[in-house]
């Protein structure tokens, strides 16, 4: 296990990774912004479930591969930008396999270091969200998980399922791929399908309507 948990977070690292270089390019940021997106994007969420659970220094502070799986999609990205805009929605897609990646793995170390089931899943969602709100923030956005549509809902529904198959002696690897495949045909569902969580109802405010009350 301690192998399939590093392969899969290095998975994630990159994917998200991924998903905040394409953000800074669409943004037309130059090479440096493009790369300190992608490295936030790839190693927030891994870094803060670290911090959380006591498992310091980070690992990605002490293991040069996720520095390299961070960096190497910045620099794949701003090289092959447009083969990768040709893909539908490459950030979202991006965003939603780091999603998953991050949750399960997330989650099982959570479950590694002692956690309690309740708590494991809750750590597994925040690493999850994590790399994208950072990315979100830094290019002056809304994150994605305070928006309607459903992102946080299938972080939650993945590590779930990592914790219901250690509660019935699933085999890890097999619980692990299940929380990543429910997780991301959750966030892959509801972007295609346009599924979403109840909104605030109430007239737009001036900010929203473009202007503002004199």
């Amino acid at each position: 296990m301690p192998t399939i948990l590093l392969l899969l977070d290095l998975a994630g690292t990159f994917v998200f990774a991924l998903s905040g270089a394409t953000a800074a390019a669409g943004r037309r940021l130059d090479l440096f912004g493009i790369l300190v997106l992608s490295f936030g994007a790839g190693t927030a969420g891994g870094i803060t479930r670290d911090l959380l659970i006591g498992a310091v220094p980070p690992a990605v502070l002490v293991d040069w591969r996720y520095l390299a799986a961070a960096v190497g999609a910045g620099t794949v990205t701003f090289f092959w930008h447009e083969r990768i805009e040709r893909l539908r929605s490459p950030v979202l897609v991006f965003d939603a396999g780091g999603l998953a990646l991050f949750a399960v793995t997330g989650t099982e170390k959570a479950l590694e270091f002692g956690l309690a089931p309740i708590a494991a899943v809750l750590l597994g969602t925040l690493s999850g969200i994590g790399g994208g709100i950072l990315r979100d923030v830094l290019l002056n956005q809304i994150p994605t998980v305070l928006r309607v549509d459903l992102y946080a809902v299938a972080a939650l529904a993945g590590a779930a399922l990592v914790v219901i198959g250690r509660l019935l002696s699933v085999p890890p690897l097999l619980a692990l791929l299940a929380g990543a495949a429910l997780c991301f045909g959750l966030r892959v569902a509801a972007i295609r399908r346009s599924w979403q969580l109840p909104a605030a109802r109430g007239p737009p405010r001036d900010d929203q309507r473009g202007g503002r009350k004199s």
